[in-house]
């Protein structure tokens, strides 16, 4: 392997020149995730407001039923 990349260089350049221009796309698109994901997490964040929680007022009527035992017959 080692040989005939000595004895080709242009092989070396043409692969290192295929690989440079996507590993620069591949490095931005990654730079551009990196902001997007500090953008969301710090930048985007709504401020939680803490409301305090009031109980329900309870109902001044007294509900009644007129529910019976279910009679079991066998």
């Amino acid at each position: 392997m080692e040989k005939i990349i000595l004895d080709n260089p242009w092989i070396l350049l043409a692969l290192v020149a295929w690989m440079i221009p996507w590993k620069g796309w591949a490095l931005w698109r990654a730079a551009l995730a990196i902001l997007e994901i500090i953008y969301i997490l710090f930048f985007s964040r709504k401020k939680i407001q803490k409301e305090e929680v009031q109980p329900e007022p309870q109902p001044k009527i007294k509900i009644t039923h007129n529910l019976q035992k279910p009679k079991l017959t066998l």
